[in-house]
């Protein structure tokens, strides 16, 4: 019998980087974060800039020696920090998720259906035409216009659920109705989103056959009905088992691994993971699942450690000097320009069908204009499958990173006209008791 030689242990150099890695993106992160929030932004705006200043287009451009000594381009370097930023992502859609409030998803589906058709449509159409017109700079050697096309509409009809978690959390303003639908409506967007592009995907290597559609469909279907039928009862239990255990970690730790067998279980099925860390976060936020102050902890270190980090490095890829080519500044120019006006129009008409106030529309359209590391990740996607090149890329990711700093002010204005009603201000209070300190464990010694 042939034993495997063990791995050999993380090498002393790549662990040093890795640790100053992070540390410098989290201290950037939560300097600028509060840089921002000084001038009326949430934080989300300073913690996506971290990632632009210390990548290429800032630190490489200006000290490209020690830029290449901090973030090397080695695989295994770079896959360390993915690793934890993956783990922040999850984490972070799945804290989101105990806030979303189901009764209102239900009785305002309509709403939040409207918005979601509306949202997805109008910047799909956008993005493929514009994918059809693009100049050949664009196009990766030996790719199809087609497949460049869909892939550009796909791109430009996501909205970042991460992100908008995040910018929601920051302007506390998930308790708000707007903000619920917003979080509701960019779910069913992303998980559609993600959906086409798995398609597109085998679109751009082979052909693609009616068998796959299905396939993709029924496990969409599956999940959701494994999700319901057996992963909420299982949640229910395993929930009430933490919270009843003397110490309050037990809670946290419990939480945690049932978002990470969700979000394993829809990737495994060929669904995005935070799509899962999403239905996760909502099953383990139901009432009667035990006292929300025993995950305050887990609400902490997602929102001020794991969340930063991660949307930190979503801006390390970001090079903005490929834009010094008038062709490519021009086509990113006006890609950006359809992107915002495909997004507001179509979740504002989608809320104007549904019967929501101008305000409520306005808002609407500005928090889903939000694309951040979603976008981000699918435009990593596109150049792994050769469908976009270097200035192709560039110009999704500044899309990703514009619309997600422009989003909250826009955000703030129009919500500044929205009345909050009896409703919200009790699902506010509820709110606050997630992020409540729990009581000392008393224990005898």
């Amino acid at each position: 019998m042939i034993v495997a030689a063990p791995a050999p242990p993380l090498g002393s150099h790549q662990l040093l980087l890795f640790l100053l890695q992070v540390g410098l993106l989290l201290l950037l992160a939560v300097v600028l974060g509060r840089v921002a929030q000084r001038f009326g932004l949430p934080a989300v705006v300073g913690e996506l800039l971290t990632g632009v200043l210390l990548g290429p287009s800032v630190l490489g451009a200006l000290a490209p020696d020690i830029g290449r000594w901090l973030l090397p381009a080695d695989s295994d370097q770079v896959h360390l920090l993915d690793a934890i930023g993956q783990i922040g992502v999850v984490l972070l859609v799945a804290v989101a998720g105990l806030h979303l409030d189901l009764r209102l998803v239900r009785r305002r589906a309509g709403t939040i259906g409207a918005v979601a058709v509306g949202g997805l449509a109008v910047p799909l159409g956008l993005g493929i035409a514009a994918g059809l017109l693009a100049p050949a700079a664009l196009l990766a050697a030996g790719q199809e216009r087609t497949v460049f096309a869909l892939f550009v509409g796909v791109a430009m009809a996501v909205s970042a659920v991460p992100v908008i978690a995040k910018t929601l959390t920051d302007m506390r303003l998930l308790h708000r109705d707007v903000g619920q639908i917003i979080l509701a409506a960019a779910s069913l967007e992303d998980a559609a989103a993600w959906f086409l592009l798995s398609l597109i995907s085998s679109l751009a290597v082979s052909a693609l056959t009616a068998g796959q559609v299905v396939t993709a469909l029924l496990h969409l279907v599956v999940y959701l009905a494994v999700a319901v039928l057996v992963g909420r009862p299982v949640t229910r239990r395993a929930m009430r088992w933490a919270n009843a255990q003397p110490d309050s970690g037990a809670a946290s730790a419990v939480a945690v691994v049932i978002v990470l067998a969700f979000a394993a279980g829809a990737h495994a099925l060929g669904l995005e993971a935070i799509f899962g860390a999403l239905v996760a976060g909502v099953l383990i936020g139901l009432p009667g699942n035990g006292d929300p102050a025993r995950l305050a902890p887990l609400r902490t270190v997602v929102l001020s450690v794991l969340a930063p980090i991660f949307l930190a490095s979503a801006g390390l890829r970001v090079d903005l000097r490929a834009l010094a080519d008038p062709v490519v500044l021009a086509a990113g120019a006006v890609i950006l320009a359809l992107a915002v006006l495909g997004k507001y129009t179509g979740a504002y008409l989608g809320a104007r069908l549904a019967r929501q106030s101008h305000w409520e529309g306005v808002a609407l359209g500005a928090g889903l204009n939000a694309r951040g590391a979603v976008e981000i990740i699918i435009a990593m996607v596109g150049l792994r499958l050769g469908v976009l090149n270097t200035a192709s890329y560039t110009i999704v990711v500044l899309v990703a990173v514009v619309t997600s700093v422009m989003a909250p002010p826009m955000l703030r204005v129009a919500m500044r006209r929205v009345e909050q009603n009896a409703e919200e201000t009790l699902r506010e209070s509820r709110h606050l008791e997630w992020a409540a300190t729990p009581a000392v464990d008393q224990r005898p010694g």
